[in-house]
């Protein structure tokens, strides 16, 4: 089956659908039973999505649990209210006090404060690493190196990892390999297929696709789920069933939407990269962008989310810029149908393994589902705007 007709039916199981072409949305908290035996058979079957509590899901959730483990190849998924719970929760199934882990040094910003802080003051040691490092971890590895936690591409300077590299040296050491891979989703990356145990995903933006609803997914492999689940229910991580519907909604059409952002996203690169005052377009498909070749050798295609750097100006004219944009929008997310914009970022003081080296400014974009070319119109007249101030 093509992976575009299996997007379309997975976990349309009539078991869960009862006959009706989208699951339903099951709204619970207590399940009820009229007998005994019924109750019985609940607790000595809750982990194989039969209906037990809310809290562990109706047939809505078991509807996308199957969904994830057909279009993923994993073993088991699991819902959390938001993609930052997912990393965070993923990252304390594995590791505890005296534990060392390993961690991206380009890492998702919140994610990057919940290792510096939260886990700190649970006494585990995290060591950040330079996101371009391939094999080389090895030479970081500890003997309590518990994890290594990454995201390819990062998702505001684009560095593309050496994923297999890492998870062979990870396979080597018994470490567990954490892949956040909201970029791509499982349509542009497999994940299990280059060795990573356990895959988190900010649902939220491509998977939901219309910028209107808050979920995470954690998924894993063969060895890793039970203790991945177990961790997630002894914590009462859980996520809506509306949410969870909104999921199953947008893998419908996720491989498509994914198709037209990267097509309008290459056009706007290519138009950024031919500008005076654009000196480097991040965009993993552009041989400038750091582990350009690994994205070729291991993706399959490219999402709507990229930056640029200008060659000059400051922090006056990159305002300028953004107040003047029309179709661009300033927000603290991307994957939705709408272009975002962010910049103001203060790289240097985000970074702890290498000195982010750029000295100008970066703005990040995320390409939506309008025309392209309206959107080039929008950014070359902020562009004239920026040139006042340089």
């Amino acid at each position: 089956m093509s992976d575009e007709t299996k997007y379309i039916h997975a976990g349309r199981h009539k078991k869960w659908t009862k006959g009706i072409v989208n699951p339903p949305i099951f709204r619970a908290s207590t399940i009820i039973y009229d007998t005994v035996e019924e109750m019985d058979h609940a607790l000595k079957n809750m982990h194989k999505n039969t209906l037990f509590y809310g809290r562990k899901g109706t047939d809505t959730h078991f509807a996308l649990m199957e969904a994830m483990k057909e279009i993923e190849g994993c073993a088991g998924a699991w819902f959390y209210p938001s993609g930052l719970a997912a990393c965070t929760g993923a990252i304390m199934a594995f590791a505890g006090a005296g534990d060392h882990i390993l961690v991206t040094d380009s890492v998702y910003e919140p994610t990057k404060k919940f290792c510096k802080s939260n886990l700190k003051n649970m006494g585990v040691e995290v060591e950040f690493y330079d996101p371009m490092i391939g094999s080389d971890i090895e030479s970081l590895i500890r003997p309590n190196t518990k994890i290594i936690f990454t995201e390819a591409p990062s998702s505001v300077t684009m560095e593309v990892q050496d994923i297999p590299a890492i998870t062979k040296v990870a396979r080597k050491h018994d470490i567990v390999v954490i892949l956040d891979n909201t970029w791509a989703t499982p349509a542009l990356f497999d994940a299990y297929g280059h060795g990573v145990d356990v895959v988190v995903h900010a649902a939220t933006k491509y998977f939901i696709g219309h910028s209107d609803a808050m979920i995470g997914i954690a998924t894993a492999n063969d060895k890793c789920w039970a203790r991945l689940r177990d961790h997630n229910q002894q914590m009462g991580y859980c996520a809506s069933a509306d949410d969870v519907y909104m999921v199953l909604r947008g893998i419908r059409t996720l491989k498509l939407r994914l198709k037209q952002h990267e097509e309008n996203a290459l056009k706007v690169a290519s138009w950024l990269k031919r500008q005076d005052i654009v000196d480097k377009t991040l965009h993993p498909a552009f041989e400038d962008c750091l582990g350009h070749e690994n994205w070729k050798r291991d993706f399959s295609g490219s999402s709507g989310l990229f930056s640029f750097t200008f060659n000059c100006g400051g922090r006056q004219a990159v305002s300028a810029l953004l107040d003047h944009l029309k179709l661009f929008k300033m927000g603290f997310s991307w994957g939705g149908y709408e272009s975002l914009v962010m910049g103001l970022y203060d790289l240097k003081k985000s970074r702890d393994a290498k000195v982010w080296e750029e000295k100008n400014p970066l703005l990040r974009l995320h390409i939506g589902l309008e025309e392209p070319d309206d959107l080039i119109a929008d950014l070359a007249q902020a562009f004239e705007i920026y040139r006042q101030y340089i």
